[in-house]
C-alpha cells in the first residue's frame, strides 16, 4: 500500500470515528433535544431588550418541554400579552403573533398540559419563570399550560403584608422565615407559591423584565394587555 493510500485510509477511519463518536456524546433524546441541550440556558429576544433564563433540573418535565418549544421556534414573535406591573408578565400564546389589537388573548396553546412539579425550595421571588395555568376550578390538579408562562417582578413586602398573605390567600400555611426575608428585601408574589409550578429563573435582564413591565396597558376590563406590542423577538438556547 502506497503511503498516499494509507493516507486516505487513515483519513475515511478517522471521519468515521468522529462521526460515530459525536452523536454518542451528545445522544438524542427522542422530543427533539440532545442530552447537551438539557443543560443550556434560554435567551428571550425581545423588543425591550434580552432575557436570559436558567431552567432547573428540578422540574424536568417543564424544563424539557420549554427547551422543546424554544427550539422549534414556538416562541419566537409571539407577545407578551398581558402585563401587571408590580406583578408579572405573561407570554407563550401563539395566537398572540398575528392576532388584532382588540382580539382576547391567553387562550393559545399546544394540545397537552404539563403535570405540576412544586419543588419546596423554590418560591415566587423576584425574576422566577413559572407556568401559567388554568384555575383550580377546572384544572385541580393544577397542571401547568403546555406553553404560556410568566416572569415575576412583585413587589416587596412588610412582615405584616406577608402574614396577611398566609391567612387570606394561603390558607394559613406559612412561609418559611427564608423566603419572608427574600419578599421583604428583593420583592415577589408569594400568594403564588405551591400553586404554579417554578421551573427558572432570570440570570439576566431584570432591567428588561422591569421595563416591559412598566409599559402602560388596557387594564384588567381588557386583559392587561400592552398598548403597544412587546413582543419575543427570537428564542435560544445558549451554552453556560
Amino acid at each position: 500500500m502506497t503511503y498516499h493510500s494509507r493516507l486516505v485510509r487513515n483519513c475515511l477511519i478517522l471521519a468515521c470515528f468522529v462521526s460515530a463518536v459525536i452523536p454518542a456524546c451528545n445522544p438524542k433524546l427522542g422530543n427533539g433535544l440532545r442530552k447537551k441541550d438539557l443543560s443550556k440556558d434560554v435567551v428571550l429576544e425581545t423588543t425591550k431588550g434580552n432575557i436570559t433564563l436558567r431552567l432547573y433540573e428540578e422540574t424536568p418535565a417543564h424544563r424539557n418541554n420549554f427547551l422543546k418549544l424554544v427550539k422549534e421556534g414556538y416562541y419566537d414573535s409571539v407577545l407578551f400579552h398581558r402585563v401587571i406591573q408590580n406583578f408579572m408578565i405573561q407570554a407563550g400564546d401563539p395566537l398572540s403573533r398575528n392576532a388584532s389589537d382588540t382580539a382576547e388573548l391567553g387562550n393559545g396553546g399546544p394540545n397537552y398540559t404539563v403535570p405540576a412539579e412544586f419543588w419546596q425550595p423554590y418560591f415566587h421571588h423576584k425574576g422566577v419563570l413559572a407556568a401559567a395555568r388554568m384555575s383550580d376550578d377546572v384544572n385541580p390538579t393544577k397542571a401547568s399550560s403546555g406553553s404560556q408562562f410568566y416572569i415575576v417582578q412583585g413587589k416587596k413586602f412588610t412582615d405584616a403584608g406577608l402574614d396577611s398573605v398566609e391567612v387570606y390567600r394561603l390558607k394559613g400555611r406559612k412561609i418559611p422565615a427564608e423566603h419572608r426575608e427574600v419578599y421583604k428585601t428583593e420583592g415577589g408574589a408569594p400568594h403564588l407559591d405551591q400553586n404554579y409550578t417554578i421551573f427558572g429563573e432570570v440570570i439576566a435582564g431584570l432591567n428588561v423584565v422591569d421595563s416591559i413591565a412598566s409599559v402602560p396597558t388596557t387594564g384588567r376590563q381588557g386583559g392587561d394587555r400592552p398598548l403597544q406590542p412587546v413582543r419575543i423577538i427570537r428564542a435560544k438556547l445558549v451554552s453556560k
